[in-house]
């Protein structure tokens, strides 16, 4: 089973972990530690709560292991070595006061969004950025949330387009390292500012 919870500190080389598994854009670790250290309140974890078992370097769950065992007797001498909770996906955000424009409207920001292959297709995405986008709103009062993402991001886009309700702001040329563009994402938590 899968829960969503706030990241504690020492989720946070696990964050990186699951990063590195999923992404090209890559942070150091100090980066998470900053995140981690003044927005803690804003990052969620989706952590696997089902026991794994370590065997020949590979994760595998005691479900898996324990069928393996009763069809093939040459695992019954495995040596165990559990790990409960593992993170498989997460959210990385933090506050700004001021936007591209210059605008000192409190806005929140999604640095990162990441879920493992084997946990995709579950939800989980939406629920760790439902949970960072409710406390943006409830306890800093953000006006808004913004993210950048590959125009090529097909899947993230219907995820953030379809499911919750973000708005193409505008698109950023030659945004990531390989000069691909990203769009610059908005959702609204309050009324838009008139254009002036």
């Amino acid at each position: 089973m899968v829960s969503i919870r706030r990241a504690e500190m020492q989720d946070l080389q696990h964050m990186q972990h699951c990063n590195l598994w999923c992404l090209p854009e890559n942070y150091t670790f100090k980066y998470y530690l900053y995140h981690g250290m003044v927005w803690q309140s804003l990052l969620y974890v989706a952590e696997d709560n089902i026991i794994y078992q370590q065997i020949n370097k590979q994760y595998i769950s005691k479900q898996i292991i324990i069928n393996k065992q009763i069809n093939n007797k040459s695992l019954t001498q495995i040596n165990y070595e559990q790990n409960s909770g593992r993170i498989v996906g997460y959210v990385l955000a933090k506050q700004d006061e001021e936007d591209e424009e210059g605008s000192k409207l409190e806005h929140g920001h999604i640095t990162s969004l990441s879920v493992l292959r084997t946990h995709r297709k579950l939800g989980l995405a939406n629920k760790v950025m439902q949970s960072t986008h409710r406390d943006m709103d409830k306890i800093f009062e953000s006006h808004y949330v913004s993210l950048h993402v590959r125009v090529s991001n097909r899947a993230a886009l219907g995820l953030y387009r379809d499911k919750l309700g973000y708005e193409t702001f505008d698109t950023e040329e030659k945004y990531y390292a390989d000069d691909e563009n990203a769009y610059n994402m908005r959702k609204w938590f309050r009324k838009k500012p008139e254009k002036q």
